[in-house]
């Protein structure tokens, strides 16, 4: 019987995730209690054939225990809590599930644009709290976005913006030029982008390379009205300096979805600034982005079990020349 394992407290929870690995007659182990470090993974190191990451790491010390590991799958995209390397060295595939959440967080961030312009959680806080304060808000049409990373969320974004009438501008290293020039999008240097938009949405990857990319000297170059969305990593965005600039009249706000570590310190300035709207790392939670991503890991250990390569596998030098291992 094929052992899977999961550190996600979402996947295959319900509807056709759950349906499909119980048709499939696997072992199925939820390994999510985060009063231990590890989940539990720990006590079934013996077993483990697919390891399915969420809130764990994929550290190297475990990958090196589990002697019948076939593949870690991550449940969503990023894949910063896995060590790529160590798996890579014993021969064992990673692979995530890029694009499943993109409509999902390209949504989410639309919605903090709205509250944004809008002030919607400061509105619902005066109403419910006796209060009836109006604000002359902003429209999101006319404005210009910058989508700093245009991969599959980024993308997802800048179409329902160009729907709402925005202009929109974006820097990407390796950009889909059909789709730039069919939603009419102008690739510029980041300073440039920071410096003309009014919504500035940040979708690239985590890790050391990107780590503050948003400081002290990128804020100082953003319109004083202007609004930054972090809905990638918390490491993208150095806080010190968000604050910084929010209290010196150099930011009209910011919302936030991301954390360096989660939950966050709250006791962070940045948590009293009634200019920022702050969500709780929600952007892949909804039904449809976890059917979607839960469909897509049982799709690749699917193809492992048949001795398959994924095309969402990320060391694909594992499988050697060819795709096909049987």
């Amino acid at each position: 019987m094929t052992v899977v394992v999961t550190t996600s407290p979402g996947f295959a929870k319900s509807g056709r995730p759950a349906e499909a690995i119980a048709q499939r007659g696997w072992e199925f182990l939820r390994c999510a209690d985060t009063a231990l470090p590890d989940g539990g993974v720990s006590a079934h190191l013996d077993r483990v054939e697919f390891l399915v990451v969420g809130l764990f790491p994929a550290t190297a010390e475990q990958i090196a225990a589990m002697p019948k590991l076939k593949a870690v799958i991550k449940n969503g995209v990023g894949v910063d809590n896995i060590d790529i390397p160590a798996a890579t060295a014993r021969g064992i595939p990673v692979i995530n599930a890029p694009g499943t959440n993109a409509n999902a967080v390209a949504e989410l961030a639309l919605g903090g644009m709205l509250s944004l312009a809008r002030r919607i959680p400061q509105g619902h806080m005066s109403v419910v709290g006796g209060g009836w304060s109006r604000h002359v808000g902003s429209e999101i049409a006319g404005k210009t976005l910058g989508v700093v990373g245009l991969g599959n969320i980024g993308r997802n974004l800048a179409a329902k913006a160009v729907a709402l009438g925005m202009k929109v501008v974006a820097t990407e290293l390796y950009p889909d030029a059909a789709f730039v020039a069919a939603h009419g999008i102008e690739l510029m240097p980041l300073p440039e982008l920071l410096a003309c938009s009014d919504y500035v949405s940040l979708h690239v990857f985590g890790g050391k390379d990107n780590a503050h990319l948003i400081g002290a000297a990128e804020l100082a170059l953003m319109k004083p009205t202007a609004f930054l969305l972090n809905y990638a990593r918390g490491e993208v965005v150095d806080l010190d300096a968000l604050v910084a600039a929010l209290q010196g009249g150099r930011l009209g706000g910011a919302a936030i979805d991301a954390y360096e570590t989660e939950p966050p310190d709250r006791s962070h300035p940045v948590f009293a600034d009634p200019r920022v709207v702050f969500t709780p790392h929600s952007g892949a939670d909804t039904g449809e982005s976890s059917e979607r991503c839960g469909l897509s890991v049982i799709g690749d250990i699917d193809l492992i079990l048949a001795g398959k390569a994924s095309p969402r596998c990320l060391n694909p030098e594992v499988f050697g020349a060819s795709a096909d291992l049987g």
